[in-house]
């Protein structure tokens, strides 16, 4: 079990890679990629060309991707517990963990405790590739954590504190306790249009539209995928 658990953690972190390389632009397959593809068409989800039609990523790209999430993760899911570790690497002088959990359950859309390679996908094309109305819509859910279509003052200060903890204090050297809450209550000053003590979708999308300091704030997250 460890074992597996184990390679589910490296396959991941390749995919990562793979996902930072089609960002830039240079992902593309070697010589020995149709060959391999060949060996891996009985592991291709059913709805390939379905999720092609779903998502902006291509046909290769998505098998390029398969195979790595498929291939070092023969279960097909990866788990909280390893979603965690994941980014407990990524952020050595922080912890990662709360933060990771709630962009685990953002990508959970089924809230069954795991992701699938198609839930995954689906995610990260809004994020690389959607619009902006699209990526600001998916960073809403993330916040919204008890998914009831509001944002409240709680919700919000969870994520935030979430972040900072997450950069960790090498990053914040001055960082006292009551930042993460001062940004929330300038936030919600600007978002909070009608003063009810929550943010609904649009005002969530209005704010961050005319403030691109706020917007580049709320979508911290996409800088740490």
């Amino acid at each position: 079990m460890a074992g597996c658990t184990s390679r589910c953690r490296q396959g991941v972190l390749k995919l990562i890679q793979s996902l930072q390389r089609l960002v830039s632009g240079t992902l593309t397959k070697d010589k020995g990629d149709d060959e391999l593809e060949m060996t891996m068409v009985c592991h291709r989800p059913e709805g390939l060309e379905q999720l092609e039609a779903q998502t902006n990523f291509t046909k290769q790209e998505l098998q390029i991707l398969y195979r790595g999430f498929k291939n070092e993760c023969p279960s097909g899911v990866v788990n909280e517990e390893t979603f965690k570790h994941i980014y407990a690497q990524f952020f050595p002088h922080g912890d990662a963990s709360t933060y990771a959990h709630y962009l685990f359950n953002a990508f959970d859309t089924t809230n069954n405790g795991s992701i699938k390679f198609e839930d995954f996908v689906m995610g990260l094309s809004t994020l690389l590739r959607g619009t902006l109305r699209e990526k600001l819509e998916w960073t809403f859910q993330l916040y919204d954590i008890n998914r009831d279509g509001y944002i409240n003052r709680e919700e919000m200060t969870e994520i935030v504190r979430a972040i900072y903890d997450m950069m960790g204090k090498y990053t914040y050297p001055a960082l006292k306790g009551d930042v993460p809450q001062q940004h929330v209550d300038a936030f919600f000053q600007k978002m909070d249009k009608n003063k009810d003590g929550v943010v609904t979708l649009e005002e969530f999308v209005i704010a961050c539209q005319e403030d691109e300091t706020m917007m580049r704030s709320m979508q911290l997250f996409e800088n740490v995928m």
